[in-house]
């Protein structure tokens, strides 16, 4: 990444350019509600490892697409904050059916 990016707007459209193929989505996807099904439990059953589960199972999903499917360098390293945030982001607009609209607005087919 050449770029070094000051305001999260800026941010957003370029996470969704490096998620642009659908198995790395997916795997991001499996891993965000895996993660926060595990941290539910955590909280539900007082089973505090289950925290670390939670952290693993996120990254390890969306790290594996970053690798295996879009053969880039996943946004985490550079900006972990916003790149945690923008995968929420995103998962939240693909369980609503509002991530297509954004992917077509960064320019992502």
């Amino acid at each position: 990444m050449a770029e070094r990016f000051q305001h999260y707007a800026d941010f957003w459209p370029y996470y969704l350019t490096e998620h642009s193929r659908p198995a790395t989505r997916t795997l991001h996807f499996i891993g965000t509600a895996l993660a926060l099904a595990l941290l539910a439990t955590a909280v539900a059953t007082q089973l505090w490892w289950l925290l670390l589960a939670a952290v693993v199972s996120g990254y390890l999903f969306a790290w594996i697409g970053h690798m295996a499917i879009e053969r880039n360098r996943p946004a985490t390293f550079t900006y972990p904050l916003w790149s945690l945030i923008s995968d929420f982001r995103m998962f939240f607009l693909w369980l609503t059916g509002r991530l297509d609209r954004e992917l077509q607005r960064a320019g992502v087919r």
